[in-house]
């Protein structure tokens, strides 16, 4: 991870933690998709059932399973419904925090404003 955002110019994807710790600090923007919880939910189901029921390999031969999307404690669905709210403040306080300085927040609400806000880019070069 440290290797890939070495370079003068990068764009990196996710929210992990240990990403953050390594790759904030050198951020110029950070991108928030902030989605409303029913549209990230239906987004999650959409993508858990054509992935299940394509079995097709993911990362290192991983597949998803319905089976464990439903039945399971270790439900995608579970975890997205549960951690939302928790998620959400978290990426409020780091805002408020003042940590990131250097890097302009940038905060879509819906695909719309994320659709237009990528455009505008593109007009710009």
């Amino acid at each position: 991870m440290q290797a890939a955002a070495a370079g003068e110019r990068w764009v990196m994807d996710g929210n992990y933690s240990a990403a953050r710790e390594l790759i904030w600090p050198r951020a110029t923007h950070i991108v928030w998709l902030n989605y409303s919880r029913p549209r990230v939910f239906a987004q999650v189901l959409q993508r858990t059932l054509q992935r299940g029921w394509s079995r097709a390999p993911l990362w290192a031969g991983n597949r998803e399973s319905l089976r464990t999307a439903f039945f399971s404690k270790d439900s995608i669905l579970l975890w997205s419904l549960t951690t939302f709210t928790k998620n959400r403040r978290r990426y409020a306080d780091l805002r408020a925090s003042g940590a990131y300085a250097q890097a302009q927040w940038v905060e879509l609400r819906t695909p719309r404003q994320a659709r237009a806000w990528v455009a505008d880019l593109a007009r710009r070069g």
